[in-house]
């Protein structure tokens, strides 16, 4: 049994490295990564909400944006210091901020990746 279930954009080249970088790091098969591009995947909410921001349930609390990126963090021992910090509600404003900035620049980001990725 997983301890935490995240949801991706499996059409999304940025999101796919980032998703298959963090399968690597997840040791102990403690995330359940689930492809929203899969259609008769069941969502908990709306699925183009869910395409939109990243989503990721902990202990059945679903938690979006950078909450959902550190309930993530908090799974794998690596990065388990940087969600545990993520506790502090300072550091995780901080983070959703930069979470919205970054959404911001993804299109970008992602012609980028996608670019390379397809070379």
């Amino acid at each position: 049994m997983t301890d935490v279930t995240v949801w991706y954009d499996g059409s999304c080249p940025l999101c796919l490295r980032e998703m298959a970088l963090m399968k690597r790091l997840d040791r102990k098969k403690a995330i359940e990564f689930v492809d929203l591009t899969r259609f008769e995947t069941p969502c908990p909410v709306d699925r183009k909400l869910m395409m939109d921001r990243f989503h990721a349930s902990e202990n059945g609390t679903l938690h979006s944006g950078a909450a959902a990126f550190a309930a993530m963090w908090r799974a794998v021992p690596l990065l388990r210091p940087l969600g545990l910090a993520a506790r502090r509600s300072w550091i995780l404003k901080l983070l959703e901020r930069l979470y919205l900035l970054f959404l911001q620049v993804r299109p970008h980001l992602q012609k980028i990746v996608g670019g390379r990725i397809k070379s």
